[in-house]
């Protein structure tokens, strides 16, 4: 298993790039993303969004879909990012619980599992939330958090279950990563 885990792309956090590092973690690739195509992705929204509001001096930093100094990337240029690479994403309804979410059989539909999980650090004072990616490798499941010094290793699918039950208990947010069908 050890010798497994060491062929696993994993990337570790810095700064708040954890949405950078949870796609390039996804893909199982180094630069399958890097903070020049997320930071376009984020200005293209920001260009194309009929409602954005007037500049500021702090927008520099700032802005709509992500802060230019530490990344903290949105929702929706993760959405975006994934469709350019031809995927496409499912908000789960938590309201289902994870159990209705088929791990085990939808080997070729379903890509990955991104959560948008809440965080609390500096003894509760700051609150943020935090991206994490789950991957099937080679038949096993694999908890990608770029807060973890290595992969987890799933034991099996009600582990993940249990873990993402766990987690949306909390106020997570459950993404499934489908690759699209042609």
């Amino acid at each position: 298993m050890e010798s497994e885990r060491s062929l696993i792309y994993h990337e570790r956090q810095r700064l708040q790039f954890c949405l950078l590092h949870s796609l390039n973690n996804l893909f199982q690739e180094k630069d399958a993303f890097t903070r020049a195509n997320l930071n376009a992705i984020a200005e293209k929204l920001d260009f194309n969004d009929p409602s954005k509001g007037t500049w500021t001096p702090l927008s520099v930093i700032f802005k709509s879909h992500h802060n230019s100094l530490t990344g903290n990337y949105d929702i929706n240029v993760l959405i975006s990012a994934l469709e350019d690479r031809g995927k496409r994403v499912i908000w789960h309804d938590r309201r289902n619980g994870a159990s209705s979410i088929d791990v085990e059989g939808l080997k070729d539909e379903l890509f990955g599992i991104i959560v948008n999980v809440p965080v609390r650090r500096y003894a509760g004072l700051w609150r943020s939330r935090h991206w994490v990616a789950l991957r099937r490798i080679e038949g096993v499941w694999y908890n990608l958090d770029s807060d973890f010094s290595a992969p987890y290793c799933f034991k099996n699918a009600e582990e993940i279950r249990e873990f993402l039950d766990s987690v949306m208990s909390i106020g997570a947010e459950v993404l499934l990563v489908m690759n699209d069908k042609e």
